[in-house]
């Protein structure tokens, strides 16, 4: 039996609602920060989707105030289940904006272990959001992902992750961060987000880079998800590059 559930997070930003919203209630604008790709209608009762991994989820918006208030809903599934998410702007002095969340619907039998994973995965994209908005505003970025199913326990992969990229000893915000990735130019940036065991971020000039890893209860995936803000950059080879990198990846 399904278990219905209800999270709610909130978040700072120093953008305007009018930004806020074009991130948060537009396709490009969502692939800016967030994973897998989505398709956005504009108004009441249009229909939109979102896909990862060769799955796509088809939604319906049941609430359209622009610079306000976004909400939609996911189409039940056989069982019942669906999500919905509701944010709701709310405009503050010197051009900052408060934007709250409430993600709410049903889980399965291992709900616990989901809503975790939800808490800990909305810490990393409303961060990335944050980002987003703060270093390339006005700007859309190219989505790319990659994945490796049982890359290990996190402290193996996070070491992994680390030393490709020449850090040495404790993970921290602000540490140089360098990578060489066959057929892409070189990274050169800084860490922006050290939230281990769960995730891990790089900033560079032109791109977010986006490592997190699902936990030990949910297969020990690394989930790759990048934005790419270069106007030269081809997604599809970054994306082939990428996962061919993950997969060499020498961890444990």
């Amino acid at each position: 039996m399904g278990h219905r559930f209800e999270m709610r997070k909130d978040i700072e930003l120093d953008a305007t609602p009018e930004q806020v919203w074009e991130a948060i209630a537009t396709g490009p604008g969502v692939d800016s920060w967030f994973m897998g790709r989505t398709e956005v209608a504009p108004g009441e009762g249009s229909r939109g989707s979102f896909t990862m991994a060769g799955y796509t989820e088809e939604t319906t918006v049941t609430g359209w105030e622009p610079a306000k208030r976004f909400a939609y809903r996911s189409d039940p599934g056989p069982d019942g289940a669906f999500m919905a998410m509701e944010y709701l702007i709310e405009g503050r002095e010197q051009s900052s904006t408060v934007l709250r969340l409430v993600q709410s619907g049903v889980l399965g039998d291992n709900w616990e272990t989901e809503y975790e994973a939800m808490q800990a995965g909305w810490n990393m994209y409303l961060s990335t959001l944050a980002a987003y908005l703060t270093h390339f505003p006005g700007r859309t970025g190219a989505p790319v992902a990659a994945f490796r199913p049982g890359a290990g326990e996190p402290d193996q992969v996070w070491a992994a992750v680390a030393s490709a990229f020449g850090i040495t000893g404790t993970v921290t915000e602000g540490t140089p961060a360098r990578l060489h990735v066959d057929g892409l130019p070189p990274i050169d940036g800084v860490v922006d987000l050290a939230g281990l065991p769960t995730y891990f971020g790089v900033r560079t000039s032109d791109a977010l880079y986006r490592f997190l890893h699902s936990g030990t209860d949910r297969g020990n995936v690394l989930v790759l998800g990048h934005h790419l803000f270069a106007d030269d950059q081809d997604p599809a080879r970054a994306e082939q590059a990428w996962q061919e990198w993950v997969n060499r990846l020498p961890i444990g």
